[in-house]
């Protein structure tokens, strides 16, 4: 397969992971808003504009991690993969079924695999393990607001 073959497919697949994230949170705003919210809450409008920056951004990775291995099931495209699975699907946890247990369930697992995701795209292309790092931050703070969230409405977020 040709390389710029490769990126396309890549590309494609990021952009469709955040297609499908924002179609689980197209209500977002509003359920957003209708939580008591910690003092430290973004406004309700951060949120587009940051995960467009890292979705680019998770894009350049694929495609500097796919420049080197060449192979859409090397572990550490799997790692990718299984990464923008459980992005996207928090979005439809959290925001579509109101579901903050398995929210944080899920980012912490997200966590967990980005973390390995980052150890292993160091050895390989340490630019790539670097641009991830904002990702890494923002899911981190969105773990922290999910738990926040969820504690301080029980009502809304089972």
């Amino acid at each position: 397969m040709s390389i710029k073959l490769g990126y396309l497919i890549l590309v494609v697949l990021t952009l469709a992971t955040a297609i499908v994230g924002s179609l689980g949170s197209i209500n977002a705003a509003t359920f957003y808003t209708l939580l008591r919210q910690p003092s430290w809450a973004p406004p309700p409008g951060i949120f587009g504009p940051v995960w467009t920056i890292l979705y680019t951004m998770m894009a350049i990775v694929a495609c500097r991690l796919w420049q080197r291995l060449r192979d859409f099931k090397h572990p550490i495209l799997r790692a990718y993969y299984l990464q923008l699975f459980l992005n996207g699907a928090w979005s439809w946890i959290f925001f579509n079924w109101h579901l903050g247990s398995l929210g944080l369930a899920t980012i912490a697992l997200l966590v967990a695999v980005l973390i390995q995701l980052m150890i292993a795209a160091f050895r390989i292309d340490p630019v790539s393990s670097a641009l991830l790092g904002p990702y890494m931050l923002w899911v981190s703070f969105a773990g922290c607001l999910n738990l926040s969230l969820w504690l301080a409405n029980p009502q809304l977020l089972a």
